[in-house]
């Protein structure tokens, strides 16, 4: 009888330990798949160039397409709806939120090389021309509940046209 309370034991702890290792595995699944849709975004985004300012020599995103391009490729790639929810056949179980989009262009008055900083985020980086940044999240995946909630899943993604190149 002893013997089988300790391998029921050792069976629990193994069962735990899978269901801990495949829920590590489906995090870093989901994280890959909203950076690379993250990424793939924002470069659509810095795409939406305003015409009128480009005739004239200047890099100036238009924050209005660039914005729907971005959301419309975060759909496109991760398999969501209208509301960034999951739709039937996607991947992900939750729904993504968009934290953060930012444009930094030639119309906002400032010069390149700029070293940009969002604490909130932790993004520090030199940027060498108008971009676009932008972070998206996603809930944990939870297939074991923990009295800890997991943070979600956070990702941010910058795209900038090169002035010195």
């Amino acid at each position: 009888m002893d013997y089988i309370i300790k391998l029921a034991f050792v069976l629990l702890i193994f069962i735990y330990s899978w269901f801990f290792q495949i829920q590590n595995q489906e995090w870093d699944m989901v994280r890959g798949m909203l950076k690379d849709a993250g990424n793939i975004a924002v470069h659509d985004a810095a795409q939406a160039l305003d015409q009128t300012a480009l005739a004239d020599g200047r890099l100036v995103i238009d924050p209005a397409e660039a914005y729907a391009a971005f959301t419309e490729a975060v759909q496109l790639n991760l398999g969501l709806g209208d509301d960034l929810s999951p739709e039937t056949g996607s991947r992900l179980h939750h729904q993504v939120k968009v934290l953060k989009f930012e444009i930094i262009d030639e119309s906002s008055g400032v010069t390149f090389p700029l070293l940009y900083e969002d604490r909130a985020y932790g993004i520090t980086k030199y940027i060498q021309g108008p971009s676009v940044i932008a972070v998206i999240e996603t809930a944990h995946p939870v297939l074991i509940t923990r009295a800890k909630q997991q943070e979600p899943i956070r990702v941010p993604a910058i795209q900038e046209y090169r002035m010195d190149e």
